[in-house]
């Protein structure tokens, strides 16, 4: 560019995008540097509330397994009784059976150090079909009517999204009892206490929603009689 061109841009105060110098930033050649200096700086803190945003759904989805919950379930029974002769001249026998059982749960979980989830938990379950017989010499037969259950659980979570738990507590059981003594047929309705563990894995669905897969074994034996249960199950849980 010639000389004269030049001074005569300049004078004008119109200088070519060309002549500029390489040095100073003109994102925008018609506004004044002291803009350009400011859409600078609100660029910067634009990419800071995307990294900060980005951020924060992963802190929150950390603390997914924290709170109280409900839920439902089903799953196999297996079931293994036995009596033995007593007193009052009931025969020894045993019987075992398969079933399907259904019920539903609630309980609150509190997650600390980032990956330690401690809870605890009561449960309610049916069983279909699931009436045990024994002997036939003493017409043996235990029909658990429901359950209930009270347990604590500790888990750990291996990922953001999935949980893997031991439980342990109290196991209770409401069945009828028939059986024969010396000719004559009794039969009564009898509370069997007795105590579960297990362990699973949950995993989640969505922020409120997980499905879980648990294994329990129950010793609900007393006396001279067992009566012993495992289970496996799955479940479905809301968390507020």
């Amino acid at each position: 560019m010639l000389p004269g061109r030049l001074l005569l841009q300049t004078a004008s105060g119109h200088l070519d995008r060309d002549t500029a110098s390489p040095l100073v930033p003109h994102s925008n050649p018609d506004l004044p540097r002291s803009d350009n200096c400011k859409g600078h700086i609100m660029t910067r803190y634009i990419l800071g509330a995307a990294v900060v945003a980005a951020i924060l759904p992963a802190a929150a989805q950390a603390q997914s397994f924290d709170g109280p919950y409900v839920g439902a379930q089903i799953g196999f029974n297996h079931e293994d009784a036995s009596s033995g002769a007593d007193t009052t001249g009931t025969v020894a026998t045993d019987g075992e059976r398969d079933s399907f059982v259904g019920g539903v749960y609630a309980g609150y979980d509190h997650q600390f150090a980032n990956r330690i989830v401690i809870g605890a938990e009561a449960g309610f379950q049916i069983a279909a079909d699931d009436r045990i017989t024994g002997s036939s010499l003493s017409n043996f037969s235990i029909d658990p009517r429901y359950s209930f259950d009270l347990s604590a659980r500790a888990g750990y979570v291996v990922t953001d999204t999935t949980l893997l738990y031991a439980r342990g507590g109290y196991s209770n059981t409401r069945a009828r009892v028939n059986y024969t003594i010396e000719g004559d047929a009794v039969s009564d309705v009898r509370t069997l206490d007795g105590w579960f563990v297990g362990g699973g894995v949950e995993r989640k669905i969505t922020d409120n929603i997980s499905a879980r897969l648990e294994y329990r074994y129950h010793d609900l034996g007393e006396g001279g009689d067992d009566f012993e249960r495992h289970q496996a199950l799955v479940g479905v849980s809301y968390r507020f």
